[in-house]
């Protein structure tokens, strides 16, 4: 059956008549026409943004009244943290949470379950920001990934919020969080080195798919009901790996996720566990005005660079998180040894996956493509 196949780069679209896989697993799902990527126009990206700041801005001054800027004044080093955060949300598939999270929890000594309640509450308004942003201006999506993978994550992370994260000490959050983001990078530096090919969409679409998105999403819940992210990375991790999206496509797709995922946990913890107040009300207000602009600010920045520059910048912040986890999380027993050795498991799973030859693009198509933008 012919199908039409877009590169992940600024190549022409490639037919493909009558391609059969030799995998005899491919059978299983028909190959699928994949649009091309759309990249939106600067300046309506950015009136959405503008109009999106205002008005959550009021809506913060008429919430939070002085107490507002009080907040910002007791918390200012939250708001400085949040700046970065909210453009790492915005634009790469890590979520804001995965700066605010380490650097509440390291740096500024926040108690674990304050870290993630207040990653849940600032990644609502930030990181809704952004979906609005991504999906008002036809940002290139998955949309299957959000189809089968949203409501299993929002499942999981009702789940996890609810009845695990209340039950796991701190450090063992943090250093399961750290140990998922660096197998992460490593299958993704071996991917890219031994099985760059991607398309702008999954080239194959069955049943099995549709399971594997399923499980990615539950998985990804539950994790994230632990630190206020996971979904992405782990979605990241099947879209890329497996069924080679390109990264431009999967990161907004996984700001999305994550966003469906996000507003779960918050309403979650405010409307059945009751503990959103104190300290992490605080922090929230002191964060507000900044990832207002931020997410969608780095929601706008990830469609104007290449799949390289994102990957480059995802590998600075899981170099950052490792180094960080070594010197100010404390590993009593053996929970140094079950670090590495959680590294090492999700590693060779993600190895496992990268190199699966069920979704790779021929030599074929590739040698047609023009260089990588």
């Amino acid at each position: 059956m012919p199908d039409g196949v877009r590169i992940c780069q600024n190549a022409p679209m490639i037919a493909r008549a009558g391609r059969r896989s030799s995998s005899p697993t491919a059978m299983s799902a028909a190959p699928v026409a994949v649009p091309a990527v759309h990249r939106p126009a600067f300046w309506p990206m950015l009136r959405t943004n503008v109009v999106l700041g205002v008005v959550v801005f009021l809506g913060w001054l008429v919430l939070g009244r002085e107490h507002a800027l009080d907040a910002i004044a007791a918390n200012w080093r939250v708001s400085l943290t949040m700046v970065f955060g909210s453009l790492v949300g915005g634009g790469t598939s890590e979520g804001g949470g995965a700066v605010a999270f380490p650097v509440l929890t390291k740096a500024l000594a926040v108690p674990a379950d304050q870290a993630r309640l207040f990653s849940f509450a600032i990644q609502s308004v930030g990181m809704g920001c952004a979906t609005i942003t991504i999906v008002r201006n036809r940002v290139a999506l998955e949309w299957r990934a959000i189809r089968y993978g949203g409501p299993a994550a929002m499942v999981g992370v009702f789940l996890s919020a609810a009845q695990l994260a209340p039950h796991l000490a701190g450090p063992t959050v943090r250093l399961l969080f750290t140990a998922i983001l660096v197998s992460l990078g490593l299958a993704l530096w071996i991917s890219r080195r031994f099985a760059p090919d991607r398309r702008d969409a999954i080239g194959l679409f069955g049943p099995w798919e549709r399971v594997a998105l399923v499980g990615a999403g539950l998985l990804g819940g539950l994790l994230s009901g632990l630190a206020a992210v996971g979904e992405n990375t782990i979605m990241f991790a099947l879209l890329v790996l497996c069924f080679r999206v390109c990264e431009r496509v999967v990161t907004p797709t996984t700001v999305v996720l994550l966003t469906l995922v996000t507003w779960t946990g918050f309403a979650t913890h405010v409307l059945v566990m009751g503990d959103f107040h104190g300290q992490a009300v605080d922090m929230w207000l002191a964060a507000v005005p900044v990832v207002a602009i931020g997410a969608p600010a780095g929601a706008l920045i990830c469609t104007r660079l290449s799949r390289d520059v994102i990957v480059r910048i995802l590998y600075v912040l899981i170099s950052i998180e490792f180094v960080s986890t070594l010197l100010l999380v404390p590993m009593p027993g053996g929970q140094g040894l079950l670090f590495a050795l959680a590294i090492a498991f999700f590693s060779l799973i993600c190895v496992r996956i990268a190199t699966w030859r069920r979704y790779h693009v021929p030599d074929a198509e590739l040698a047609s493509v023009v260089a990588p933008d």
